[in-house]
């Protein structure tokens, strides 16, 4: 299996699971991810996502090999897994309304960092470094890494790493905000796993609106302000919400429920 998921105490861990091609994704891995991606967000128990990967790299991209093979078949339908597997997958992963934490090891290139970024939370380890790699091979990108790395370091940064290809280590992945936690190598997959456990207990509601208040990124001051006020007045009515007021009233730590 080039993907693995398990669901354990409302955590769902998807792992990929391709180590001798450095997570290389072929087309069987692609159908194999989005799938798990829809059994997690069907599974109702499901609180928190956790993406990692087996071996040294979290993912490297396209499996070229499986490109050249399609561009000797056929050049103008080589392309096609664009639209026909990795869009669907991003707009999976991006549907998700429950937290997304991704654990991210060695290389991660390409359309491995358009899934990383599709996440909410990123622990990358100190050797990590991330690329977009696309115009080394004459292409431009796809997996939403324009967008994301647009919204998340505006359009001049962002062109500049397509265009120069720089490799971006940990550290400067962290200062731009593109990471949250810069950890030991050896300590990725255990610190992602403890935060998305921990977000596995919380507020999950909560968590569903802030989510989409955030990628819904009205661009205006009253919107946002109506959106807030839904997303507020609907959680208010939550039992979370008033178990989590009782309990602060109370001095105690609060037990979320997900409701």
């Amino acid at each position: 299996m080039s993907i693995t998921l398990s669901v354990t105490d409302a955590l769902a861990t998807i792992t990929l699971a391709r180590p001798s091609a450095h997570n290389a994704l072929d087309a069987e891995m692609k159908i194999a991810f989005k799938d798990a991606v829809d059994a997690a967000r069907a599974d109702n128990s499901v609180r928190a996502v956790l993406i990692t990967a087996d071996g040294k790299n979290f993912c490297v991209g396209q499996d070229l090999g499986e490109h050249v093979a399609a561009l000797d078949a056929d050049p103008s339908t080589a392309m096609n897994t664009v639209e026909k597997h990795y869009n669907p997958l991003i707009r999976s992963l991006s549907e998700l309304g429950v937290p997304v934490v991704v654990a991210i090891p060695g290389a991660c290139v390409g359309a491995g960092w358009g899934i990383a970024l599709a996440g909410d939370i990123r622990v990358a380890g100190t050797s990590t470094t991330f690329a977009t790699a696309f115009t080394g091979i004459g292409l431009a990108s796809d997996s939403g890494l324009s967008h994301a790395l647009v919204e998340s370091l505006g359009a001049s940064r962002a062109a500049a790493l397509f265009l120069l290809g720089d490799k971006v280590t940990a550290g400067q992945a962290e200062t731009w905000g593109l990471v949250h936690r810069v950890v030991p190598d050896e300590e990725v997959r255990t610190t992602a796993e403890t935060l998305a456990g921990a977000l596995a207990t919380g507020p999950t509601e909560a968590y569903r609106q802030v989510k989409a208040l955030v990628r819904a990124n009205a661009t205006g001051l009253y919107e946002t302000l109506d959106r807030e006020a839904a997303a507020q007045t609907a959680l208010g009515q939550t039992s979370d919400h008033r178990s989590a007021v009782s309990a602060f009233l109370a001095k105690q730590k609060p037990a979320f429920t997900g409701r």
